[in-house]
């Protein structure tokens, strides 16, 4: 561990499990980062109620008050600056990133996504999982750009599938990787040891 902390921001709409497992890497001192705020678009989101215990900061901003997607990542942007944010996390964040945020956080915004990346981006993934018959599932943190779930890979799990899974008995124990993997990918960004070339991210 070092004395240098990275000020996070998570962006989350719904329980954020993702996100109670972040903090309980920072609370137990296995994670160099300060929750610096947690935003949601979905004001009753559990997730703000998960910020609020840890003492952090938790934002509502409301969607439907901006006219279009680019502005409502303006506000959002501008809410990440006002709280020193360095790296972003998506916790379940139930909207696509536009270019605004990503041209603010280059190479500054991490994902989890409950397939090995590249197979089955976007949605129901583990249901795209079993439909194709794959032997073997997991979950990918990469880096957010423009494309759905395509940005440089980061840290992956694997996850086997078992004779008779279904999408919700195969996403419970992926999840159970995704809170092992996540919190892993933002200490390796808090201890500097992140390089992207292109689509490789480097470890050192």
């Amino acid at each position: 561990m070092s004395d240098r902390k990275v000020r996070l921001g998570v962006l989350a709409s719904g329980r954020g499990s993702n996100l109670q497992a972040i903090i309980e890497g920072i609370e137990k001192g296995r994670l160099d980062a300060i929750l610096a705020v947690v935003v949601s678009n979905k004001a009753d989101a559990p997730a703000l109620d998960r910020a609020r215990n840890h003492g952090a900061p938790a934002v509502f901003l409301d969607p439907k008050a901006a006219p279009d997607r680019e502005a409502y990542d303006k506000v959002i942007m501008d809410c990440l600056r006002k709280h020193d944010v360095e790296l972003v996390a998506l916790a379940g964040y139930m909207k696509i990133v536009t270019s605004v945020l990503i041209a603010a956080y280059p190479n500054r915004i991490m994902n989890i996504h409950p397939s090995l990346l590249p197979a089955f981006p976007g949605l129901a993934a583990q249901q795209q999982a079993l439909d194709w018959g794959v032997k073997t599932a997991g979950c990918t943190v990469h880096f957010v750009t423009e494309g759905v779930d395509s940005g440089p890979i980061i840290r992956q799990a694997a996850v086997p599938v078992q004779e008779g899974d279904t999408a919700e008995n195969l996403a419970a124990r992926i999840l159970v990787e995704e809170h092992r993997i996540y919190p892993e990918a933002i200490q390796l960004y808090a201890e500097g040891r992140l390089t992207v070339e292109g689509r490789r991210v480097h470890v050192r």
